[in-house]
């Protein structure tokens, strides 16, 4: 029997990618819901119940919401939002984050997925953190640098439509450092210190550039700049959407590398003494709606990688 999918929230960025996504498949029934009823908790509730995943593509508290209308044990959820991605009984939806991660997200009934700068700042400290370099009270900072469309609908709007000649440059924000990405970060990683995270809008559509920054004589084993690129190589080895550079980075990183794929990809940059680690991935794919139909993929035992680039 093919299995029936419902995006509850269409209509936002996320939920229009997811759709785009999954729109011309076969091996899944996308179930729809009409304009008028869209917002029907009693329409919506019923097609939860028809559904075997349901894709939440909402405002946070509406997203809470939504859970309580799914009933029976049927449905499983997939929550694009902030909501659950620290709350008990959900699974963090980054199927590499560690050997048992992609099992865990197949056998799960609620799989909360990553935020886009989340998803930059965990696929780089992680696996030092994992292989115990990287300490869980190292004071951490990180820095990502994001296209508009990470904004929603109404940043959109205001980048191509509204757009005002400050626009034109790269703009800092979430400058009181609690964005709201930040408590998964610390969650997943295990943190026992915050990290110093700011990110940055600029003027382009897509693509995402999350870098966190390393002094070598404070990680363990001091090891150099070749050194953490060989750990990641060798972390990320047989994975399909996350990759290492084959060499240290120089020159330039563009920030809009992968718009449209579920790609991933990682570069170390420095020397014997600093490291910069730089995710490069386009935050509506990986970082968003291509890791959501990824989950989903890994959720129904199909190929994860069908249908999650544009």
């Amino acid at each position: 029997m093919v299995p029936k999918i419902f995006i509850d929230g269409r209509e936002g960025t996320t939920g229009l990618q997811i759709y785009d996504r999954l729109s011309g498949r076969r091996d899944i029934e996308l179930l729809a819901i009409g304009e008028t009823k869209r917002k029907d908790p009693n329409e919506r509730s019923k097609l939860m119940g028809e559904a075997d995943i349901v894709f939440l593509c909402l405002p946070d508290p509406a997203a809470r919401d939504a859970v309580s209308l799914i009933s029976g044990n049927k449905t499983r959820v997939i929550d694009a939002s902030t909501a659950h991605r620290t709350s008990p009984g959900w699974v963090y939806g980054f199927p590499e984050l560690s050997e048992s991660q992609r099992g865990k997200i197949r056998e799960a009934r609620r799989v909360a997925n990553p935020g886009c700068h989340a998803t930059g700042a965990i696929a780089t400290a992680y696996p030092l953190i994992r292989l115990g370099i990287l300490p869980r009270d190292y004071p951490l900072t990180c820095m990502s640098l994001t296209g508009y469309s990470g904004g929603g609908k109404a940043m959109i709007q205001t980048y191509e439509v509204e757009k005002t000649p400050d626009m034109y440059a790269p703009r800092m924000y979430g400058l009181n450092l609690r964005h709201k990405h930040l408590s998964e970060i610390v969650s997943v990683l295990g943190l026992t210190r915050p990290p110093v995270f700011c990110p940055v809008v600029d003027d382009y559509y897509s693509g995402m550039a999350t870098t966190i920054t390393l002094h070598n004589d404070m990680l363990s084993g001091n090891p150099t700049a070749g050194d953490i690129r060989g750990v990641f190589t060798e972390y990320y080895a047989g994975e399909r959407f996350v990759t290492v550079a084959p060499e240290l980075g120089g020159g330039m990183l563009e920030s809009n590398w992968g718009a449209g794929t579920n790609n991933l990809e990682i570069t170390v940059s420095g020397d014997d003494d600093l490291t910069i680690v730089t995710a490069r991935f386009d935050n509506l794919g990986k970082g968003a709606s291509g890791a959501a139909v990824q989950n989903m993929n890994i959720m129904l035992g199909l190929d994860e990688g069908i249908g999650v680039d544009l």
